[in-house]
């Protein structure tokens, strides 16, 4: 028996690899700027997984990053709001699950590539209020996304920004929210009938390696200027996002 044979049958050594070096890059850009780690994340897995596939093993890759986060800053944690928007999670995840499974995968990816790209290029809605009812919905809707395209992060950031937070409070309880969504994705993607048992040692390689990416990136790529940052990533995803529609239409 080789290492290889503990992979899921879904990928291959090459691109096991390719994940493994990519948890590492995009948690050590994360790390240094703060923003584009998890949508990164999500269209190099894209270009290889099917959405099935895809979107509960993203789930447990941001998992694992953003409970380091909760675990660091968890005196700064607004626990109130976080209370509100798991209540509209489950809500979300609950409406999400059906549609996730119905959805074709061509379909799915389609929809994937132009989420990505309206992330990176597009203008974000200015959030309408601040009270527990715009947290409640803002749990249901971005649920309902998570389930179906993955990376709401920055959707879930604006949610949190228009309560006032910011720096450690809204990075705290950002990722809080986080671990709380993509806990509750994983959990329905498993009842679901996903099997991850077979995932787990690829899963754990991506997580210690994104875990090693964090820790080297908060030292030495904060030099990057963002400028310089956000127009490569623009054209990377730019890419990505067209390399997984052309994977979706001539597989």
């Amino acid at each position: 028996m080789t290492m290889f044979d503990w992979l899921p049958s879904e990928t291959t050594p090459l691109f096991a690899t390719v994940l493994v070096l990519a948890s590492f890059f995009t948690s050590a850009l994360t790390a240094a700027l703060g923003l584009g780690g998890g949508v990164a994340m999500l269209a190099i897995m894209g270009t290889g997984l099917p959405v099935t596939s895809l979107l509960p093993v993203h789930g447990i890759v941001q998992l694992g990053s953003n409970f380091g986060r909760t675990v660091i800053q968890h005196r700064f944690v607004h626990w109130e709001l976080t209370g509100w928007f798991f209540a509209g999670s489950l809500v979300g995840i609950a409406i999400g699950g059906p549609v996730a499974t119905a959805l074709p995968d061509t379909a799915a990816k389609i929809a994937l590539a132009f989420f990505i790209l309206w992330s990176v290029h597009g203008r974000k809605p200015k959030p309408a209020g601040t009270g527990i009812a715009y947290l409640v919905g803002g749990g249901i809707i971005t649920s309902i996304g998570t389930m179906i395209v993955g990376a709401t992060g920055p959707l879930v950031a604006a949610l949190l920004s228009a309560r006032g937070l910011t720096k450690q409070p809204l990075i705290a309880t950002h990722a809080t929210c986080m671990v709380l969504q993509h806990g509750l994705k994983i959990l329905a993607f498993g009842l679901l009938g996903f099997a991850y048992a077979q995932w787990a040692p690829l899963l754990a390689a991506m997580i210690a390696s994104g875990v090693f990416g964090t820790w080297v990136g908060s030292r030495l790529l904060d030099q990057l200027p963002e400028s310089t940052f956000r127009f490569s990533f623009r054209i990377v995803m730019t890419l990505l996002s067209a390399q997984i529609i052309w994977n979706a239409l001539y597989p």
